[in-house]
């Protein structure tokens, strides 16, 4: 039997990177999966993928930073498959960078949103259909960038604390529901967020990261989505307000960085100033 049979999931940002992998992961386990994302074309190749994984899924464009459309995400897992018993509030860009002095408002306002009030919006509007069905397991990703500092990228640290202190006192507020609130804090993770404008692509980020925690590979989305599968699955059913960090050991005896590079505290190349949107803008 799969972990997951019998369940109805949602995944935000499931075009690319780890929503992609954590979508094909839980169809493969037996969901049905609504994957929810603005980049159409690479949505609905997650959810080829997830067919030939031998599961059910459908694509949602979503833009997870507007009210409306969480609702109508929400909406579209219930008219499709009867019932939703999962969300993975995944989608993320990489925000305001840079100087903190030279980030503008609305830059800033605009990460706030899709990294942070994205997340607000799926508790919100998952909880109500959960607690139809008995309870259910709501996922968020959040960052090693949320329980440590790096330089250059204040809007996303900012953010990602925000995403697991919310966990945390939601979580609270739904145990009563069974509804378990938990979120991941990956690492070093090579997705196309990461090497897309990087000079060398993924194969030079993969070498970097490799160098930059103590274990020495890089980490890829299928990491990010086993860990996504554990929380949403039975197997966690006494677990929940926790951060769980999926880094290789990079926050306990390493520096991200280390690796070398012009890049700063991080070791991978920033834009000066700026915004960094989703993966498949260029």
């Amino acid at each position: 039997m799969g972990r997951l049979d019998g369940k109805v999931a949602i995944i935000t940002g499931g075009a690319s990177g780890m929503g992609r992998a954590t979508s094909i992961l839980f169809a493969g386990e037996g969901a049905a999966v609504v994957v929810a994302d603005l980049n159409k074309d690479g949505g609905e190749a997650t959810v080829r993928d997830c067919k030939e994984n031998g599961g059910r899924a459908v694509f949602q464009k979503t833009d997870v930073s507007m009210e409306a459309e969480i609702k109508a995400m929400v909406a579209r897992a219930i008219k499709e498959f009867g019932r939703l018993d999962v969300t993975y509030n995944n989608a993320g860009i990489g925000g305001a960078v840079g100087p903190l002095e030279n980030i503008s408002v609305e830059d800033w306002d605009k990460s706030q949103a899709v990294l942070l009030k994205s997340v607000f919006l799926g508790i919100k509007h998952s909880v109500p259909e959960m607690r139809k069905v008995g309870g259910g397991s709501i996922v968020s990703t959040a960052s090693i960038a949320g329980i440590r500092g790096f330089a250059g990228l204040h809007a996303y640290c900012a953010a990602k604390a925000g995403v697991v202190n919310l966990t945390r006192s939601a979580s609270l507020e739904f145990a009563k529901d069974k509804i378990r609130i938990n979120c991941i804090c990956p690492g070093g993770i090579n997705t196309p967020i990461l090497h897309r404008n990087q000079p060398g692509g993924r194969e030079a980020v993969e070498e970097f990261l490799k160098n930059s925690q103590p274990l020495p590979r890089a980490g890829h989305p299928e990491d990010i989505a086993a860990m996504a599968l554990f929380l949403a699955s039975d197997d966690s059913m006494f677990v929940t307000g926790q951060a769980m960090i999926v880094d290789g050991g990079m926050t306990v005896g390493a520096s991200f960085g280390r690796g070398g590079g012009d890049g700063g505290a991080t070791g991978i190349a920033l834009p000066p100033a700026g915004f960094v949107g989703p993966s498949f803008e260029k």
